[in-house]
């Protein structure tokens, strides 16, 4: 049996664990990591970020990849092939890729230079004392810790929440390679090419797809086709066939495949953690991932200093019970305002998935015609309550009809999901 005590103990070495780890060190507490993976094996998925939140948060130098020609193209599809538009709607906002090795190891070194305890193990049972809770493993051995903190992922090992729900899945195929021609322009960067001229009218009827593409430089291209998110998801199959038909229909074929993404499952309406829980969550088990964008990393760099110091302040009172910590931590996490702008963003993501194509491409059309700062504060998360309604507001108005009756009819849970805006649980 080995027993350890720390301030903290995060479970998870994924980017919600070691972000929390490291805020908590940087705070001088004493933190210790549980995994049942290396915290140092490579992460399968990449992670994308607006120039300016990188800037903002002074971590340029952790991007691999950084684009100044962003577009998205919203063409009205082979229903009216003659008029189908093919210009893209220009963003004017940079858009990067983390160098996810880079991004791991950073935080990494922060917790490495803060005396950070890494430890193998899978968690099997929790038990919350009054001055310090325990962490028992698969394999017998026992932690100690004045606040645990469940950072293991989507499915996580203890957290709670708050009800048992439908879960909309963004689902994507990619691929990294090179091509007879460029997919897309020399240094372009492309958020969502809703162009449906290569679908017939049957599958115009199908929930619609997207592709998300950039070059890499040096002659390769990363192409993913995604599905924004859906209950039940679509297979990789429709995605991988999605994919092919759009180039076909382009003429271009893959001459040297360097990679394929297989799939990539990302759940977009998780229900809000249980906020009476006597110990912590964070990142995705915590449903910190925005509900409308699938974003997560650049809000877990801002919100982790920000827990991080709460956390430190309560503790800081050696008579803090964990429950006393936990429910200073979730406040920090999920205050108010950003409880009721989550319901939005919920109600939102309701709402698209029972769009049809033309809905769907109407809709983003309209988006992006909102201001600079509305369409990237919303998709950030950075706009206050106040200036998130107005947004939607804008965009209500200069909505087409077919996009106001989408948003106007009342179906599954959006009625509970207003009233959770207007008395957000907890």
């Amino acid at each position: 049996m080995n027993s350890a005590s720390a301030d903290a103990l995060v479970l998870g070495s994924g980017p919600g664990g070691l972000a929390i780890a490291s805020a908590l060190s940087k705070e001088g507490l004493k933190v210790e990591v549980l995994s049942k993976d290396d915290h140092n094996d490579p992460w399968p998925y990449t992670y994308g970020i607006w120039g300016k939140e990188v800037e903002e948060l002074g971590l340029e130098d952790l991007l691999e990849h950084r684009w100044q020609n962003t577009v998205s193209f919203f063409g009205r599809g082979s229903s009216d092939p003659e008029s189908a538009d093919n210009s893209p709607t220009h963003h004017n906002r940079d858009y990067g890729l983390f160098d996810k090795k880079r991004l791991q190891k950073h935080w990494i070194k922060q917790c490495d230079e803060a005396f950070v305890r890494w430890h193998r193990g899978i968690a099997e049972e929790i038990d919350i004392g009054n001055s310090i809770s325990k962490v028992i493993t698969k394999e017998g051995k026992i932690f100690k810790a004045r606040l645990i903190i469940d950072a293991s992922g989507y499915n996580p090992v203890f957290l709670k929440h708050i009800e048992k729900t439908k879960i909309a899945v963004q689902t994507c195929y990619g691929v990294v390679g090179k091509f007879n021609k460029p997919p897309v322009d020399e240094g372009q960067f492309v958020l969502m090419d809703y162009r449906s001229d290569h679908l017939t009218e049957e599958e115009l009827k199908e929930p619609p797809t997207f592709l998300y593409a950039m070059d890499m430089g040096g002659g390769s291209f990363f192409l993913e086709e995604t599905s924004l998110g859906l209950e039940p998801p679509l297979t990789i199959d429709i995605l991988q066939l999605r994919l092919k038909r759009r180039l076909d229909h382009r003429g271009i074929k893959i001459i040297d495949l360097q990679h394929e993404e297989l799939g990539i499952f990302l759940p977009m309406n998780l229900p809000m953690p249980d906020l009476k829980q006597p110990f912590l969550g964070f990142g995705g088990s915590a449903s910190m991932v925005h509900p409308a964008s699938g974003y997560m990393v650049g809000g877990l760099l801002r919100r982790a200093p920000i827990v991080a110091k709460r956390i430190a302040e309560v503790m800081s009172n050696t008579n803090a019970t964990p429950a006393e910590i936990s429910a200073e931590g979730w406040a920090a996490i999920w205050p108010k305002e950003l409880r009721r702008k989550q319901a939005i963003y919920q109600f939102g993501i309701e709402k698209l998935m029972r769009f049809k194509e033309p809905q769907l491409r109407s809709f983003f059309h309209g988006f992006f015609n909102l201001t600079n700062h509305q369409w990237y504060g919303f998709l950030t998360n950075t706009l206050s309550l106040r200036e998130l309604i107005k947004a939607m507001i804008d965009m209500f108005i200069s909505a087409p009809w077919n996009v106001k009756w989408g948003l106007m009819g009342m179906q599954g849970k959006e009625m509970k999901l207003l009233l959770r805006f207007l008395k957000p649980k907890i």
